[in-house]
């Protein structure tokens, strides 16, 4: 999925700034909580089928819409990407980009999608979020 250049900018910061993994295992991830710990995690001894979900992410968003004065928490962005996403008419990109699961019959004929179609999409989502940029307009 093509990144933003904000986006590619965002990462680099938050990489260079972000405190060392408590897990060896998490020394790859982008964000980690400022104890060094995975954002979502499951709760430890209990795994993920038994156990209950820590949403660190969902968490420091409510957060910061709360001081905001915004409504909503995380999954409002995914709401408000699908809806502005589905103008590019590509339901199936969209879907890889937000990184769903197509258990369809199409899906297991389907060998790729094209960057250029995610590239539309996202196109299209950063168009409507900042008027007259897009990955092309940059590039």
């Amino acid at each position: 999925c093509p990144l933003w250049p904000e986006t590619v900018a965002a990462i680099e910061r938050a990489t260079s700034a972000r405190p060392a993994a408590t897990d060896p295992a998490d020394d790859g991830l982008v964000f980690i909580t400022k104890y060094g710990r995975r954002f979502v995690r499951y709760t430890e001894g209990s795994g993920e089928k038994f156990g209950y979900r820590i949403d660190g992410i969902g968490q420091e968003f409510q957060k910061l819409a709360k001081r905001l004065g915004l409504p909503g928490g995380f999954y409002h962005l995914r709401h408000t990407f699908r809806t502005i996403a589905d103008g590019a008419r590509d339901y199936v990109a969209t879907g890889l980009v937000m990184g769903h699961v197509d258990d369809s019959m199409a899906s297991v004929y389907r060998e790729r999608i094209e960057d250029d179609r995610l590239e539309a999409v996202v196109n299209h989502v950063r168009a409507w979020l900042w008027p007259a940029r897009t990955l092309e307009s940059i590039n």
